[in-house]
């Protein structure tokens, strides 16, 4: 291959802009928000070149003031997934031939687009329907997504530039081929970044794909339809359902052109697929890639010798930041007796001082939680927490959802490390902390590790090297990114690759060249110059 074929443009994380008052960029979104509050928008299914209205349509309601509507989505029959799949299948004959600088070039072009024109848009989105505050939607909508997309064609180049070493009289060469038949793509609620990506990087290697994005993220995913379609993505590559999840996933996973999934979501439901993929093998042309992203119970861990301020922001950032509905939020955290007095007093009054509403107000630093369903399993945790013996609850208690669905950051104390509140996955702001006698740090260590299936994230905190040293071998495989002094949340695309395993998915790293690798299938090629014309060898004589 010629030299410097591979020389695409460098990728750089996109800039976090602050909102302040006074900005440009607040009085902007803030613009958008407004407008697109007061309109309605008419969702279509997106197959190929065709926005499908099925007239079985469900609203979109603003969790954060759930009878406000600002649009409608259509919902997929069968029939409309066959066509999915046939159009995908159909359009990858010209895709996956197209010369990889003509599909990075599509999708470097949707980075720049989120940079500029449509970056108020996809933030105010964000914002309306999954209610994230202007800052969680301007580092997840607009920065988190811009970097998957400009990294993703840097780490592309990098897969296609490894090449192997050729002998005399030899070439060997590889090539990554897209995967054989289309990708399946399920996408959460919680980062449009995510929802972006996980159709995105697929289809930048060559692949065609069937997205369905979270009922709950359907009103950003069409925003991101329409810059891809800007863009350039040509119809058919990436097609977009929404409906029954059980009968898309049957009929998508029945099909013998199913050649992978790229998945973000609860670990049941990954489960679930897995299963239905296991059962179905027989009948695939190939074997299907699995990726998949799913839950965490992920943890901070004090050490006698971390600053109580430090841990303190650590907790109240990680565990309630976007409402504690992060795959990486802390939501159960490990203090020693020593330091636990004065960082129940800086995190108690932390938690006094957020504000809690829409997010059209900047004052406020959590708003609701996603959907009445979530609430309402929080709202039962809360409630026992309040009856049982081994649990006190500090901060926080009270929930309110006849306006929207609005839960305070609760922090809820026990002397039982394996309270429920511990254990169970809950996705909301709800922190759990035990507080452990100073002397027990190795043996605290060893609860930590062993107290939940999941291993997405976690925090250490300490100003003893010798103890952050012991604390990640013993913890090695309990959290896929492990933070030293820090929050267990906010992954940078580049920076740290994201992804845990156990329960928490198969840890392909969402963010690196590893995942990439995921969705091409390698050929490996070896042409002879010189062909042999006789079968002896010299030994023979």
């Amino acid at each position: 291959m010629p030299k410097g074929i591979y020389n695409v443009p460098k990728a750089f994380n996109e800039t976090v802009k602050s909102y302040a008052p006074g900005s440009p960029e607040r009085e902007e979104v803030l613009t958008t928000f407004k407008k697109m509050y007061s309109e309605t928008v008419d969702v279509p299914l997106y197959i190929g070149g065709e926005e499908i209205r099925t007239g079985n349509t469900k609203s979109i309601n603003p969790p954060f003031d759930h009878k406000h509507t600002v649009g409608q989505y259509h919902e997929a029959n069968k029939e409309h997934i066959e066509k999915a799949i046939s159009t995908a299948l159909e359009a990858k004959k010209k895709w996956a031939n197209l010369a990889w600088e003509h599909r990075a070039s599509i999708f470097l072009k949707a980075a720049e687009l989120l940079a500029g024109p449509y970056r108020a848009k996809i933030n105010a989105a964000t914002m309306i329907a999954q209610a994230k505050t202007v800052h969680q939607a301007e580092i997840d909508a607009a920065c988190e997504f811009i970097d998957f997309l400009r990294f993703n064609v840097q780490f592309m180049s990098q897969i296609y530039a490894e090449q192997p070493a050729s002998s005399e009289g030899v070439w060997n060469r590889l090539e990554h081929r897209p995967l054989e038949g289309f990708v399946y793509a399920i996408t959460p609620f919680n980062f449009t970044a995510i929802a972006g990506n996980l159709p995105a990087a697929p289809a930048l290697m060559g692949n065609v794909v069937v997205w369905k994005p979270s009922a709950t993220q359907i009103y950003s995913a069409n925003v991101i339809v329409e810059v891809f379609k800007l863009a350039g993505l040509p119809d058919g590559v990436i097609n977009v359902v929404y409906g029954d999840s059980a009968m898309i996933s049957e009929t998508l996973l029945g099909s013998r052109d199913f050649a992978g999934i790229h998945f973000t979501g609860s670990t049941r439901v990954f489960n679930d697929i897995w299963g239905k993929i296991g059962q179905n093998i027989s009948n695939y042309k190939t074997y299907p890639r699995i990726v998949g992203e799913t839950g965490g119970k992920d943890f901070v861990v004090a050490h006698s010798s971390a600053i109580p301020a430090q841990v303190a922001t650590a907790l109240s950032r990680g565990a309630f930041e976007y409402q504690g509905q992060k795959c990486s939020a802390a939501s159960r955290a490990y203090v020693p007796q020593s330091i636990w007095p004065e960082v129940k007093k800086l995190l108690v009054a932390d938690l006094a001082s957020m504000k809690m509403g829409s997010p059209e107000d900047t004052n406020n630093f959590v708003s609701s939680v996603i959907s009445e369903g979530s609430f309402d399993k929080l709202a039962s945790f809360i409630d026992q927490a309040k009856k049982d013996a081994d649990a006190e609850i500090i901060a926080g208690g009270n929930y309110d959802k006849s306006v929207g669905y609005f839960i305070e950051p609760t922090v809820i104390v026990t002397t039982n490390p394996k309270y429920s509140t511990m254990e169970t996955e809950l996705f909301g702001p709800v922190l759990t902390i035990y507080v452990y006698e100073d002397a027990k740090w190795e043996e605290t260590l060893v609860l930590v590790d062993s107290t939940s299936e999941y291993a997405l994230t976690g925090a250490v905190l300490s100003q003893d090297r010798y103890a952050i040293e012991y604390a990640m071998k013993v913890l090695e495989n309990a959290a896929g990114n492990f933070y030293i002094n820090d929050k267990p949340t906010g992954a940078v695309v580049g920076q740290q690759p994201f992804g845990g395993a156990r329960g928490s998915g198969t840890n392909d790293k969402a963010g690196s060249v590893l995942n990439l690798l995921r969705w091409v299938s390698p050929r490996t090629i070896k042409e002879t110059f010189v062909t042999p014309e006789n079968y002896r060898y010299p030994f023979l004589g």
